[in-house]
């Protein structure tokens, strides 16, 4: 399988009707499908420094940018004749010599913010500039089922995170599966006994019973999850910081009818604004390791064909390194897809280093909705202009339903 596939219009990869075809899509009153697809997002929250990730070492306007923080192609971990690995993306470096590891350059949106805030938003909203009360995640799944249903939606933290925000489903919320309460968007829904709860909505207000169902609805899913996490157990090595993966594998090893994961990497520890070098090779180290376990344990369930992870961050790094060994916030970055479904290579054009914009900034080239529209349409069996508000061009780094 050729390594380097740039991404071009009305581009069609051979050999894409070998792989799975497999939908999500279903009616509101279907059955949960054992074999359905799972999308798990990781997002690596702080702004991670994608040139410091893919090393472009082939490239000399790197080492003038970066003559401290930018890595020798000795100490790189091999990728192919123009980009090398971080040292500490051992986990990924594995799965891209197994054709499991798609990497998309270049990913970015117009007129970029360099708030953590406000970037950070536009992701998990899908839209840049405009906004919008609820997540790309739960708007996903309002499409896939259009009335609500239990744990189609997981997100592994301490609080619910904006893009799972669903204006049908309420998400599941939770970090430590033994000590599990429904969080989040529901603070302060009170909590009703399951079993002195009246079933009797006769007397009660439209208001109450949707607080009871939803009370009622959360312990059963906490009871779920407890159960699930009960019976967990696993031989594979996810590293010292997994981001919660090894709490996804639980879930799927369980059959909860779940096929859409978050979880993060916590406390913007990607913001690498000063002593970054050992700091960004160990965080990259937990993060790689974390999903190559994960994929590992998915192919030991059996699992591993119906999952996909898709990796992000809120923007990449400003390209020359700053006064304190470290970089600043910048726009353009990569983004990864993992997983036996995904048609392993390089999508995308990588960034110009040497026509920077806006303060010594990357010019994205590739709209991160691309990667979006593309898990949507081509994974899970969801139009995307009806969840993006418009048309995306597909990147063939996954199966065509």
């Amino acid at each position: 399988m050729q390594r380097r596939r740039f991404l071009q219009a009305g581009a069609t990869l051979a050999g894409l009707s070998s792989l799975p075809k497999l939908s999500a899509a279903k009616s509101a009153d279907a059955d949960a499908d054992a074999d359905a697809p799972v999308l798990v997002v990781v997002e690596l929250s702080g702004g991670n420094d994608g040139l410091n990730s893919i090393v472009p070492f082939a490239d000399d306007a790197y080492y003038r940018h970066r003559p401290n923080l930018g890595i020798k192609q000795s100490d790189l971990l091999p990728l192919d004749d123009h980009f090398g690995f971080n040292p500490g993306m051992l986990g990924l470096q594995r799965l891209w010599q197994q054709d499991q590891l798609a990497i998309v350059h270049g990913c970015g949106y117009p007129q970029p913010s360099y708030s953590h805030f406000t970037s950070m938003a536009y992701w998990h909203t899908g839209v840049p500039h405009r906004g919008n009360e609820f997540g790309w995640l739960g708007r996903v799944a309002d499409q896939m089922v259009t009335q609500r249903r239990d744990d189609i939606l997981v997100n592994v933290a301490a609080s619910a995170s904006l893009a799972v925000k669903s204006k049908v489903h309420t998400p599941v919320v939770f970090d430590d599966p033994k000590r599990f309460w429904r969080n989040g968007w529901l603070d302060g829904v009170p909590s009703i006994p399951v079993d002195t709860a009246s079933s009797d909505t006769s007397v009660q207000s439209p208001n109450a019973a949707y607080l009871e169902a939803v009370n009622r609805s959360a312990q059963q899913s906490a009871a779920r999850i407890r159960q699930a996490w009960n019976d967990y157990d696993t031989p594979v090595d996810y590293g010292i910081a997994p981001m919660d993966l090894p709490k996804v594998a639980a879930c799927i090893q369980a059959g909860l009818d779940t096929q859409i994961y978050h979880v993060a990497f916590r406390n913007n520890a990607f913001d690498t604004h000063v002593a970054q070098p050992a700091l960004h090779r160990r965080l990259l180290s937990y993060a790689c390791d974390g999903i190559y376990g994960f994929i590992k344990d998915l192919q030991r369930l059996q699992q591993a064909h119906r999952v996909i992870v898709l990796v992000h961050s809120e923007f990449g790094r400003r390209v020359p390194e700053n006064a304190n060994q470290g970089t600043d916030h910048g726009t353009a970055n990569s983004m990864f897809l993992v997983g036996e479904p995904v048609v392993g290579g390089h999508y995308g054009q990588p960034a110009d280093l040497v026509n920077l914009v806006d303060g010594d900034n990357l010019a994205h080239t590739t709209d991160f909705r691309q990667v979006y529209a593309t898990v949507m349409e081509r994974w899970l069996g969801v139009p995307s202009k009806t969840v993006l508000f418009d048309e995306f061009e597909l990147i063939d780094a996954l199966t065509p339903l």
